[in-house]
């Protein structure tokens, strides 16, 4: 999903208008306090990314002033944010840019580049998602449970992880099972490819 937030409407329908072309779901939001509100419920992020085209020179709250506040919830990394700005003002580009802006745009800009740009966003976005989703997944394993997963990695069978952690092949066959079932995969091949 493409969130876009800018205080002139006509910069809004067209940017909307322009991810449509690319099949990009984009939602419009006039100020950063509007956007703040939609992000009050709790946030579910997009399946297929998230990404924030971020104004910013907007009455009240700037577009700095939200990308500081994202950045203290903690949304900048599922959340990437291209800042769009009328007023080719560098150093805060290179000042954004340093405390982790995806991108940063001077208008007028070339439409392409700019959806370019969003779609590389997104997909950063989705990569974030399935990353921070499979650490959850890791961080709900009990230490012994990652000892046998460690071990069902390096490619060992049921017995010679039993014999490497004295414990019976009853107790791996049981280990392997809540590692499968947390980790959401039904082999050891699928457990690999989700953590390779």
């Amino acid at each position: 999903m493409l969130h876009i937030v800018d205080d002139e409407e006509v910069i809004r329908d067209a940017l909307s208008w322009l991810a449509r072309t690319r099949g990009i779901q984009a939602t419009v939001y006039a100020s950063a306090e509007e956007f703040l509100q939609a992000l009050e419920p709790p946030v579910h992020f997009d399946s297929a990314g998230d990404c924030l085209l971020l104004d910013i020179r907007m009455p009240n709250m700037s577009g700095v002033a939200l990308f500081d506040a994202l950045v203290a919830r903690g949304f900048s990394g599922r959340m990437p944010v291209i800042f769009l700005t009328g007023h080719g003002d560098v150093p805060l580009a290179v000042d954004s840019l340093k405390r982790g802006a995806f991108d940063f745009f001077e208008k007028p800009f070339n439409d392409n580049t700019l959806m370019d740009r969003v779609q590389e966003a997104l997909a950063a976005s989705r990569a974030g998602s399935v990353s921070a989703e499979v650490q959850g997944r890791l961080a709900g394993l009990s230490a012994r449970e990652r000892e046998v997963l460690d071990l069902i990695l390096e490619g060992n069978m049921n017995k010679v992880i039993a014999d490497k952690l004295g414990i019976s092949m009853r107790t791996v066959e049981v280990h392997r099972a809540h590692i499968f079932d947390k980790m959401n995969v039904k082999t050891a091949v699928e457990l690999a490819r989700l953590l390779k």
